[in-house]
């Protein structure tokens, strides 16, 4: 420990950007692990759907598709509500 210490301290005394730039870099690559935003990216990101509805003619044998387009079907988004 002592030896990455010294280099530390013998490489911010002679290139101090270089330095600063690495530790931005390493903040960079390490932040999106740490951060709850990344959590609830992720469970909004499933509960949006990949093709969004296109208006279809209802013969009466589509129990699958919505009578209207703000008809609630699916999975619930009441745990966004609740953040």
């Amino acid at each position: 420990m002592a030896g990455i210490g010294a280099f530390l301290r013998n490489a911010w005394n002679k290139e101090p950007v270089i330095m600063v730039s690495c530790g931005i870099g390493l903040v960079g690559m390490v932040l999106p692990f740490v951060s709850p935003y990344t959590k609830y990216t992720a469970m909004m990101n499933t509960v949006v759907p990949h093709n969004y509805p296109v208006p279809v003619r209802d013969d009466g044998n589509m129990p699958d598709v919505p009578s209207h387009p703000c008809e609630a079907k699916g999975r619930s988004l009441e745990w966004l509500k609740n953040l």
